[in-house]
C-alpha cells in the first residue's frame, strides 16, 4: 500500500503525527485509522463479491483490475484469437527497411546497404538502377531557365 514512501517521508509523517496529536493520543488515533482502513477494505471486498454474484457464473474469473485499459489491452494482446501477433510480425520488414533508410540518411551504412551500394556504384548509373537515392551526392544546381522548388525568402 505504501510502497513509494521512503524512510525520510515515513519519519516526517511520524514526527508530524506526534506534534499534532501528542504522544498520549497517538496510539488511539493509529487504532482508529487502522480500524477505518480495515472497514473500507471489507466494504470493497463485499461490493466486489456482490457484483461478481450479480454478473453470473460466466464472469466468475472477472477481475476488477481488468477494467484498467492498460491491463485490458495487455490481456487481449496475450490472447492470440485476434491474430495480432501476425499483424505485428508483418511490420518487421517495414521496420528493417526504415532502419536502413535512417542509417543511410544519417550517413551510417548498414552491412546490407553497404554491399548493395557497392554493387550499385559499380554499375553505370549508381543508385538510379537500384531505386535508391544517394544522399551523399550534392544536389545539382538548377539552371538559369529552371525555377527552384521553393522560395528561400518565404521559408
Amino acid at each position: 500500500m505504501f510502497n513509494d514512501i521512503g524512510p525520510l517521508e515515513l519519519l516526517t509523517i511520524i514526527v508530524i503525527a506526534v506534534l499534532v496529536f501528542g504522544p498520549d493520543k497517538l496510539p488511539k488515533v493509529i487504532q482508529d485509522i487502522t480500524r477505518t482502513i480495515r472497514k473500507i477494505r471489507e466494504f470493497s471486498e463485499s461490493a466486489k463479491e456482490d457484483i461478481r454474484s450479480e454478473l453470473g457464473p460466466e464472469f466468475k474469473d472477472f477481475e476488477f483490475e481488468d477494467l484498467n485499459p492498460k491491463t485490458f489491452i495487455r490481456k487481449q494482446l496475450d490472447n492470440d484469437e485476434l491474430g495480432l501477433k501476425e499483424i505485428r510480425n508483418g511490420f518487421d520488414p517495414l521496420k528493417k527497411e526504415m532502419a536502413e533508410i535512417t542509417d543511410v540518411v544519417n550517413g551510417r551504412e548498414s552491412e546490407a546497404s553497404a554491399s548493395s551500394s557497392a554493387s550499385s556504384s559499380a554499375s553505370s548509373s549508381g543508385s538510379a538502377s537500384s531505386g535508391r537515392v544517394d544522399m551523399t551526392k550534392k544536389p545539382e544546381e538548377p539552371g538559369q531557365d529552371e525555377r527552384p522548388l521553393f522560395d528561400a525568402d518565404a521559408t
